[in-house]
């Protein structure tokens, strides 16, 4: 499934969140590398909000510790080449029309990327 999202500014909770170890390692035994600490942050529409929604029964799951919560995941790639994963925290603030997505690399930096603009998600499930 492909999908188009807008970059936006997050809280910068995610850094906090994939700088711990309880989900730094189940990260790396499922993705197979280890998140640069924080999220991508994209707005979706409402219609792709639902198609994802559907598929969170499929997604692999970290369980986290404590007053951790756990966090599912599907693998995604970004412009069509960068590696990475949606997460979706348990625990989240989000509303369903926001991803996070976590890769290896600072996207914002190594894409050279900006809030407002236009990414395309290809989901792999």
């Amino acid at each position: 499934m492909k999908i188009q999202g807008e970059i936006i500014s997050g809280d910068n909770k995610g850094q906090y969140f994939m700088s711990l170890d309880v989900y730094k390692v189940q990260f790396m035994g499922i993705l197979g590398f280890e998140p640069f600490p924080g999220t991508l942050n994209l707005k979706i529409d409402e219609e792709s909000a639902h198609k994802i929604s559907d598929l969170k029964k499929k997604m692999d799951i970290v369980k986290g510790k404590g007053n951790f919560g756990d966090v599912k995941l599907i693998k995604a790639k970004l412009n069509n080449g960068s590696e990475g994963a949606l997460v979706f925290p348990v625990k989240t603030h989000h509303e369903p029309d926001i991803l996070e997505l976590i890769s290896p690399l600072n996207l914002r930096k190594s894409l050279k990327l900006q809030d407002g603009d236009l990414v395309t998600l290809e989901i792999l499930d």
